[in-house]
């Protein structure tokens, strides 16, 4: 559905030129909920304003639906960007009108009739659960609803893809929740390809099958959503994977000589890392039965993402040296990464 191939922006200011996305090729599929992720200043938002050409690349191609953006004229492009509907961070609705007449406003020229305009905001709104809103105005609702509120107006014209940048990053959690299950009904429902641009990795883990990771404005990783969280490449992903999870708290606990992590005789601390091969298996039922091993789980980290349980556990070993390395290779023999962090 997207293509991206070698693009490149660079921005010319006072003092020189900025060079926001440098040499970015993607893929996106059709039906994808496509994340990309970065800290401020990454590129992120830069790159999903070239898609539609927000942003005009200085380089590379942009193809959306097979069709090169760049080799179209103003005409032919305004007709092309109906199908590419957009969301923001801060919602960008009209205050003066009615949430009903801000999801009616991209349908202007449309060429569809009054009754046709009203069928088709009433079945957004049914969409996004705001039937009773339909004359409230922006000042009238949360942030939530205004984010719904956005989602439907993006919608209006039946698009093939839904960029959203940074769309929860204005929302508490609880909104933000139930923001993307709304946005993943629509893509399941509807099999329109989403671009998620988000500093959270929450957002990505929650909601997206594909991830590129974004620094300095280049694409420093991309992968399935479980390979890139199981095998990460590069410390950046690391950095945002970790503020997912508490298990990175055991190197400042060790540091802090916590009571949490000190020995006794006979005992290791180490760090268990599973993935799918694993983590629905009886692994540590199996090696305290074959090799005497105890295993005592201070803290950890296994959840669900995409159907797949992954994590991290923290756990002591009390037995035998030679028992805890039998167990040892027993796990490494069952594609459990092992890291030995204090014996």
């Amino acid at each position: 559905m997207i293509n991206l191939e070698h693009v490149s922006k660079t921005f010319d200011t006072a003092s020189g030129n900025v060079h926001a996305v440098k040499d970015v090729s993607l893929h996106i599929e059709p039906g994808e909920i496509f994340g990309i992720i970065g800290f401020s200043g990454a590129g992120k938002s830069t790159l999903v304003r070239c898609i539609n050409l927000l942003e005009r690349p200085t380089s590379g191609r942009v193809i959306v639906d097979g069709q090169d953006l760049l080799e179209l004229n103003e005409k032919e492009l305004r007709a092309v960007r109906k199908k590419i509907g957009m969301i923001f961070q801060h919602f960008n609705l009209m205050q003066s009108r009615t949430v009903a007449q801000n999801i009616a406003f991209p349908l202007k020229g449309s060429g569809l009739s009054k009754a046709e305009i009203a069928q088709k905001i009433d079945s957004l709104l049914e969409l996004v659960d705001l039937k009773d809103k339909a004359n409230a105005y922006p000042s009238q609702l949360s942030g939530g609803q205004k984010q719904r509120v956005a989602i439907a107006r993006a919608m209006a014209n039946d698009p093939k893809v839904l960029l959203c940048d940074e769309a929860t990053s204005a929302l508490d959690p609880q909104t933000t929740q139930s923001i993307l299950k709304l946005l993943k009904e629509v893509n399941e429902r509807m099999g329109i390809t989403i671009v998620l641009i988000t500093h959270e990795m929450a957002v990505i883990k929650d909601v997206c099958h594909k991830v590129a990771v974004m620094e300095n404005g280049c694409v420093v990783e991309t992968g399935e959503i479980v390979e890139v969280f199981t095998h990460t490449k590069h410390q950046v992903t690391k950095n945002f994977i970790e503020t997912t999870s508490s298990v990175s708290r055991i190197h400042e606990l060790m540091a802090q000589d916590s009571p949490i992590c000190r020995l006794k005789a006979g005992e290791v601390l180490v760090q268990l890392k599973y993935d799918a091969n694993n983590a629905s298996e009886a692994l540590i039922s199996k090696i305290s039965r074959d090799y005497q091993v105890d295993t005592n789980i201070i803290f950890g980290n296994i959840e669900v993402i995409r159907h797949t349980p992954i994590g991290d556990l923290i756990v002591i070993f009390s037995g035998s040296k030679e028992g805890i390395d039998q167990a040892v290779e027993c796990l490494k023999t069952n594609h459990v990464s092992v890291e030995v962090l204090k014996q």
